[in-house]
């Protein structure tokens, strides 16, 4: 899971990321709870473009990311925008040290990079550790029609003056399992330096994170479609999931 070298063009490349939707998604779940949020960690939280945003809003931030590059880039950007965030170096499977949260977020397809189903278990465990009773627990994943549709097999590209990449998509053993191979060409100068990415991720079906969910100490699934609010509206062409749960009581 870790970006080495693509964390120094990752901000660049995510240009057109729907940031903006993510945020949006959060503070209306937020908002249409009966919960009073303020603490708030953020699960692979990359360059912190989320975890600021939500800082903008009043909200008390930690960012957890594996790669420290990430990290050394979310923290430069909060500092020049006088945000009091904590930034935590830490791998989301052996997760510690973190309680009391009034929610936990996790977006961009993060929960897709945990690929064994035991680490998921343990990644969900540790999620329920570090909420307060009734906190909130808020990720994304990849749906299968996404991941089996619009990802396998399938070559991508993009070109700019700064920056440019090829990315191929293979697909793997295991249902809704897909291997990344990305090779980038980054401006420094007046050269271009290659660096080559290797990425493993992995989605299942719906109810897979539902039992596990359960399993895992949460309780009152709800679950939303491709950034709408509209619950349980999930249909066959549904590219991105959200889950949303609360951490049982006692």
């Amino acid at each position: 899971m870790a970006y080495q070298q693509m964390a120094y063009l990752y901000d660049q490349l995510m240009l057109n990321a729907p940031y903006a939707e993510w945020v949006d998604f959060t503070e209306k779940i937020i908002n249409n709870s009966d919960k009073k949020i303020n603490k708030i960690v953020d699960l692979g939280c990359g360059t912190g473009e989320i975890t600021s945003r939500l800082a903008d809003m009043g909200y008390q931030m930690t960012g957890v990311d594996y790669s420290a590059d990430m990290l050394t880039y979310a923290e430069h950007k909060a500092s020049k925008n006088n945000h009091s965030i904590q930034w935590l170096h830490q791998d989301l499977i052996t997760l510690e040290g973190l309680s009391e949260y009034d929610a936990a977020i996790s977006y961009c397809d993060v929960i897709n990079y945990i690929t064994s189903p035991d680490d998921l278990k343990k990644t969900f465990e540790n999620v329920a550790t570090s909420l307060k009773a009734g906190g909130l627990f808020i990720f994304d994943v990849h749906s299968l029609y996404q991941v089996e549709e619009n990802y396998l097999n399938q070559t991508f590209a993009d070109v700019t003056d700064d920056a440019s990449y090829i990315w191929f998509c293979s697909e793997g053993e295991e249902r809704g399992e897909m291997f990344h191979d990305l090779t980038f060409f980054s401006r420094v100068g007046d050269e271009y330096v290659r660096f080559d990415e290797f990425h493993h991720q992995r989605t299942h079906p719906v109810e897979f994170f539902k039992k596990l969910l359960i399993d895992t100490g949460f309780e009152n699934l709800e679950l939303y479609a491709d950034f709408s609010l509209k619950e349980n509206n999930i249909n066959t062409k549904s590219e991105r999931i959200f889950f949303l749960a609360e951490k049982r009581s006692g």
